[in-house]
C-alpha cells in the first residue's frame, strides 16, 4: 500500500494509540518484535496451527492494525479522505463568507439608523455543521454553514434581501437562490465553486462572538422558532463531537468510522432519508454511540462492533448517547417506533425519520450481512471490498415499479424531482399495503432517448405478485399525494408502471453502480408573492452523453460523497 504524506499522517493519527477490544492490556507501541511479525505472517498463511493454542495478543493486535490500514486504503481509493489543498480551499471559503456576514451586519446597523456605538460592537458569524462540521467531507461534499446575526437583523428583509444582494454581487458567488418555505429557510449558492447551504439564526444580542457557544442560555433566551430549528444542526454536531471520548486520536477514529459507514450505507442502498432509510445525522449518532462505548478500540474493531451491535439491537429500544445527564422520557409513536435514534442535545427529540416496515427490514438485513462478514475479519481471505459491494437489485428482485418523471427543461425537472421525492413515503406505504414489501432504490437514471429531460426510479418488489397490484390505481393515488400542497405552479409529469427484471434497461444489472450527488430537497421561492413552489434540489439531472439506453445521472463511479 502506498500513501502520500497527508494520508500517512491520517493513518498515523488513527493508529497511534490502539488497544485491542479483546485485550485488557494497553499497547503503547505499534512496532512488534520480528518474532511476532513472523508469527503474524504464519497465522495469516496457516491459522489452523493455532487451534487449541491461544495466539499471542500482539499477533492479534498486529492483524487488527493491518485490517485497519487496509480499510483506510479503501477510503483513500474511494476519495473519502480530503487532501490538504481541499481542506484549505474550504477553510478559505468560510473565512471569506464570515467577512461578508460581518460587513452585512454593519450595513444593516447603519440602514436601521441604530446608535453609532452599535456600529462598533454589532457583528455576526458563520458556524459550520453537517459533514464538514463533523470532518467527514470530501471534494464533492457541500458545506452546511449557519449564519448567526443580531436581534435587529430580520430573516425576511435583511437576510433574504440585503445579504442575498451582497452575496449575489460577490465575484466568488454563483447560482444563488432563496429557499424560504422549507422547514429550515436558507439560501443556497456556490462560493468559489463549493456548494453552500446557509440558513439563518437570530440571537437576542447585539454582538455575536466568532465561535458563539450555542449551548449558553444567555444566547438562546427568547429566540424565535425558526432560529431554534436553524441552530439544531450545529448543536447536534457539537454534542456528538463532545460526547466522543476525549482521548488521543479519538475524533479521527470516529470520523473514519463515520466515513466507512456512510460508504456502506450508500453502496447497500440504505442511505436516503426521503425514501425511508438513514440520513447523515442517524449514522453520525450510531457511529458516536459505538465509539463512546468502546473508547480504546481500533478502527477495524469499531466497524465489527457497530455491525454486531445494531444487527442484534432490540429495536424499537432507542439509541441514546450517554452524557450523564438525566433526560425526560420521550414516548415513541408510529413515526419513530421502528428505529428511534435520539438527538444528543436538548430538547432531546428523535432524529426525523421516514423508516417504514419495508425499509426497516432492509436496514436490519444489511446490518446482519455486515455482521456476518466482519465477524470473520481476522480470517486470511477477508476483503473489505465485499462489505462495500453495491446492492444487486436486478439479481435480487424479479419485479420493479418504474417511476418516470419528466419536465420541459432541466431546471423545472430539478424542482419536480425534489417535490415528488418529498412525497415518496406515501407511495412506499401504499405499496407495502398492497404487496407487503418494497425496496426503494435511491439511484436515479435518465432515458437518453426520451424527448424531455427525465429521471427514472426502479423500486424492487416481491417476485410473483404482479397480479396483486394495479399500476393505474397506484399512480392515481400517488398523483393525489403529489398534488397536495402544490398551489398553482407548473409541474412535470409522472408515470408509474410495473416492469419485470428482464424488461430493465441494458444496464439494469448495474442499477447500484452509481449514485446521485447532493440530493437535498427543499422548497424554492423566487417570488415573494408566490405561496409555494416545488422543491429545488441542489443537483439538476442531466442526460449522459454515452452509449446505452439508460445511464445513471451521476457519471462519477466513486461514490464521492460521504458527507451529511
Amino acid at each position: 500500500m502506498e500513501f502520500n504524506n497527508f494520508e500517512t499522517q491520517f493513518i498515523i493519527d488513527l493508529i497511534g494509540a490502539v488497544n485491542h477490544p479483546l485485550s485488557c492490556r494497553p499497547t503503547t507501541q505499534i512496532g512488534l518484535a520480528n518474532s511476532n511479525i513472523t508469527q503474524f505472517r504464519d497465522f495469516n498463511q496457516n491459522p489452523q496451527i493455532f487451534l487449541g493454542f491461544p495466539p499471542n495478543p500482539d499477533v492479534i493486535l498486529m492483524m487488527e492494525i493491518e485490517r485497519s490500514m487496509s480499510l483506510l486504503q479503501v477510503m483513500v481509493n474511494e476519495g473519502l479522505v480530503p487532501c490538504g489543498e481541499e481542506e484549505m480551499r474550504r477553510r478559505d471559503a468560510i473565512d471569506k463568507l464570515k467577512k461578508i456576514v460581518v460587513e452585512w451586519v454593519k450595513t444593516v446597523t447603519y440602514q436601521r439608523g441604530l446608535p453609532k456605538k452599535y456600529l462598533k460592537f454589532a457583528s455576526g458569524t458563520i458556524l459550520t455543521y453537517g459533514s464538514y462540521g463533523l470532518g467527514v467531507y470530501n471534494s464533492e461534499s457541500d458545506i452546511d454553514a449557519l449564519c448567526v446575526g443580531p436581534y435587529f437583523a430580520t430573516i425576511a428583509e435583511d437576510f433574504f434581501i440585503v445579504l442575498h444582494n451582497m452575496l449575489a454581487s460577490s465575484p466568488e458567488v454563483s447560482e444563488i437562490h432563496c429557499v424560504k418555505d422549507a422547514k429550515v429557510p436558507l439560501m443556497r449558492f456556490k462560493f468559489d465553486g463549493i456548494s453552500i447551504d446557509l440558513p439563518y439564526a437570530r440571537l437576542k444580542v447585539i454582538s455575536i462572538p466568532e465561535n458563539v457557544d450555542v449551548f449558553n442560555p444567555f444566547f438562546l433566551k427568547n429566540i424565535d422558532d425558526t432560529s431554534w430549528k436553524s441552530l439544531s444542526g450545529v448543536r447536534a454536531n457539537r454534542s456528538i463531537l463532545h460526547l466522543v471520548p476525549n482521548i488521543e486520536a479519538s475524533n479521527d477514529v470516529f470520523q473514519a468510522v463515520l466515513r466507512c459507514i456512510k460508504l456502506w450505507a450508500k453502496r447497500r442502498g440504505v442511505y436516503a432519508n426521503l425514501l425511508g432509510f438513514f440520513g447523515g445525522i442517524h449514522l453520525a449518532v450510531l457511529s458516536a454511540f459505538i465509539c463512546q462505548r468502546h473508547p480504546s478500540a481500533s478502527l477495524s474493531a469499531l466497524i465489527l462492533l457497530l455491525f454486531k451491535t445494531f444487527a442484534l439491537w432490540p429495536w424499537p429500544t432507542p439509541v441514546i448517547l450517554q452524557d450523564q445527564i438525566a433526560r425526560p422520557f420521550i414516548p415513541t409513536h408510529d413515526k419513530v417506533s421502528w428505529m428511534p435514534i435520539q438527538l444528543p442535545c436538548s430538547p432531546y427529540e428523535f432524529c426525523h425519520s421516514n423508516i417504514t416496515r419495508s425499509t426497516f427490514y432492509k436496514i436490519r438485513t444489511e446490518f446482519l450481512r455486515g455482521h456476518m462478514l466482519t465477524k470473520d475479519m481476522l480470517s486470511p481471505d477477508f476483503d473489505w471490498n465485499i462489505l462495500f459491494e453495491p446492492f444487486p437489485y436486478a439479481r435480487k428482485y424479479g419485479l420493479f415499479v418504474k417511476i418516470f418523471l419528466s419536465a420541459c427543461d432541466k431546471d423545472e425537472l430539478g424542482d419536480w424531482v425534489g417535490w415528488v421525492k418529498s412525497r415518496f413515503r406515501s407511495l412506499l406505504v401504499k405499496l407495502e399495503e398492497l404487496l407487503g414489501f418494497c425496496d426503494p432504490n435511491p439511484t436515479e437514471y435518465v432515458d437518453t432517448d426520451a424527448s424531455e429531460p427525465n429521471v427514472i426510479f426502479y423500486w424492487g418488489l416481491p417476485t410473483g405478485r404482479a397480479d396483486l397490484i394495479n399500476a393505474e390505481l397506484v399512480e392515481e393515488y400517488f398523483l393525489k399525494s403529489i398534488d397536495h400542497g402544490l398551489n398553482q405552479v407548473s409541474t412535470g409529469t409522472m408515470k408509474l408502471s410495473i416492469v419485470k427484471a428482464y424488461q430493465l434497461p441494458k444496464k439494469g444489472d448495474q442499477l447500484t453502480a452509481l449514485e446521485r450527488k447532493n440530493s437535498k430537497t427543499c422548497w424554492r421561492v423566487v417570488d415573494g408573492n408566490r405561496k409555494k413552489t416545488p422543491p429545488q434540489p441542489k443537483y439538476k439531472p442531466h442526460c449522459a452523453e454515452s452509449a446505452g439506453d439508460y445511464m445513471p445521472t451521476n457519471e462519477n463511479p466513486e461514490f464521492p460523497s460521504a458527507g451529511g
